[in-house]
């Protein structure tokens, strides 16, 4: 991650050090004048994760996979990044309908350096409560309501599909809740810009896209807990809701959402890139 560095001096050590006056006076003056002089922070590198892949088709409803849901909206994504920020590098989990483990998003993330990473999802619930519907932006936490916890469990159960996942993973078991417990330790140093990012996102999902928001909330996803930097988990809807499944697979509720997440990512990088 960029480091924030500032530059201090007092007039005895000015005094003491007359050489160094040209050079104090350089970074000065390319800090703006400012009395402390800071380094610019930049957002300029995101992972954009396409839940699911592969022999993992995710949750499905009556005419789609999440998988692939996921993967379109993922590229819409990168591309409007792309068209419309182009000081920012895009870097996909996933291009296309491949299996990716869920230690490797994560590693991925990290081994690139990225500021930002956005993992993209659909959600379900049991076909007796098909009439649930809308948005979720989840940030790394305890788990705080026995939904939450379904979703939780769900979206970590990609880890049973993988190879000698018990050695990897050191005995997590995706259906546990005290193997959840600690994550909520973990990541706190992202957690403030974490839930900035997902408060965006929400807020444009609910007044800019039109859908319902169902809010911003915390659970213990793995994917989100490995990475070192601001991350999000996004349940762009409910393909158990037929209404909402037919929206999720039409191109233009793909650009839509796709869009809302774009305007969250531009403004939350406007932000943080205006306080250095």
């Amino acid at each position: 991650m960029r480091k924030v560095i500032q530059i201090t001096f007092n007039n005895r050590t000015i005094v003491r050090n007359i050489a160094l006056i040209p050079c104090l006076a350089f970074l000065i003056l390319m800090a703006s004048f400012k009395t402390a002089g800071v380094i610019e922070y930049k957002v300029d590198k995101v992972v954009i994760d396409a839940g699911h892949g592969g022999k993992d088709p995710g949750t499905h409803g009556l005419i789609s996979e999440e998988k692939d849901i996921a993967l379109k909206i993922a590229l819409e994504l990168g591309r409007i990044i792309k068209d419309n920020l182009k000081d920012v590098e895009v870097i996909y989990t996933r291009n296309n309908d491949t299996f990716v483990e869920l230690d490797d998003r994560a590693n991925m993330a990290n081994k690139k350096d990225a500021d930002v990473f956005i993992s993209i999802h659909c959600n379900s619930v049991p076909r007796n409560q098909h009439l649930i519907y809308g948005t979720e932006t989840y940030v790394m936490g305890q788990h705080t309501s026995e939904g939450n916890f379904e979703v939780t469990k769900r979206e970590n159960s990609v880890i049973l599909l993988e190879k000698d996942y018990e050695e990897r993973y050191e005995g997590f078991d995706p259906k546990s809740p005290e193997s959840l417990i600690l994550f909520s330790l973990y990541q706190n140093a992202y957690i403030n810009n974490s839930l900035n990012l997902a408060d965006k996102i929400e807020h444009q999902f609910s007044k800019r896209v039109g859908r319902n928001s169902r809010g911003v909330r915390q659970a213990g996803f793995w994917v989100l807990w490995r990475t070192s930097m601001p991350s999000v988990l996004i349940e762009v809807g409910y393909l158990s809701n037929p209404k909402e499944e037919k929206y999720l697979n039409d191109e233009l509720g793909q650009v839509y959402l796709a869009s809302g997440i774009f305007r969250a990512f531009r403004d939350y990088k406007d932000e943080l890139e205006s306080n250095y």
